[in-house]
């Protein structure tokens, strides 16, 4: 799968670029199946509300062969090693779902943990997201900083004990202080990221996003592929390996 010129300037200047119309209504309904399947597991890759039902999967592709092939499609494979420059792998992927009433997500860069905790040297990496529902400006879509890629590492960045989901999805996660959030916005200006089923999102892992909860009665399920070049893998390995990758083999694109 190719990108045009216009796209590729997109990614680089705004820090995303969304691709329409990448996966069917037949191939949406496929890859939730899937997911479902894989968010009924009970180990501690699946991290979940304060009334148990499941909110995130670390690994999928791990865990089910539908899911390990996403990780091939060409909309992942070619589109990354274009704008990467290298062969990639994946460093980690995962399955989140906002249903009503759910978490919220802290404005965080993915770049942040991966390299702090996991020992990515570079920021050099591409968060994909597969939408598998529409999502709106209804149902806590993505929400980010455009242009934030720019800054790099955010420093001002720390793990809050003090949210409410930091037992399970924030274990990790290095949140941006409100301060630097506001200065980031007023500078960069907050966008929100919106797509039809099927869509793919490529955006660059040091762009600041987060996402509010869902109070509606529509569910969001976002699939994320988050890929480095091969000369930039983690260096640590804290973390277990549905986290953070142990297998450093450079994916490869399988016709679809």
């Amino acid at each position: 799968m190719q990108l045009s010129e216009d796209q590729v300037a997109a990614f680089r200047d705004v820090g995303w670029v969304m691709l329409d119309g990448v996966f069917s209504a037949s191939e949406c309904d496929e890859l939730s199946a899937a997911a479902l399947q894989v968010l009924e597991r009970p180990g501690p890759e699946v991290g979940r509300e304060a009334d148990g039902a499941p909110h995130v999967c670390w690994g999928m592709h791990l865990f089910h062969e539908r899911l390990g092939a996403l990780t091939r499609h060409p909309a992942i494979v070619d589109t990354s090693k274009l704008l990467l420059g290298n062969d990639v792998f994946v460093h980690q992927s995962r399955i989140n779902i906002k249903q009503t009433g759910g978490s919220i997500v802290q404005w965080h860069q993915d770049f942040g943990t991966y390299h702090r905790v996991d020992g990515v040297p570079e920021p050099r990496g591409i968060m994909i997201a597969v939408f598998l529902d529409e999502v709106a400006a209804v149902n806590a879509p993505l929400l980010a900083v455009p242009g934030s890629h720019r800054e790099g590492l955010v420093s001002t960045a720390v793990i809050d004990p003090t949210v409410p989901d930091h037992d399970s999805v924030a274990k990790y996660r290095f949140d941006i202080t409100p301060e630097t959030m506001a200065d980031l916005v007023q500078r960069y200006g907050l966008e929100a990221i919106t797509g039809g089923a099927g869509s793919v999102l490529l955006m660059d892992m040091t762009v600041v996003h987060g996402s509010s909860v869902n109070i509606s009665p529509l569910r969001r399920l976002i699939l994320y592929v988050n890929v480095c070049p091969i000369d930039n893998r983690g260096e640590t390995y804290a973390r277990p390996v549905y986290y953070a990758a142990r297998n450093f083999g450079p994916l490869v694109s399988e016709p679809v």
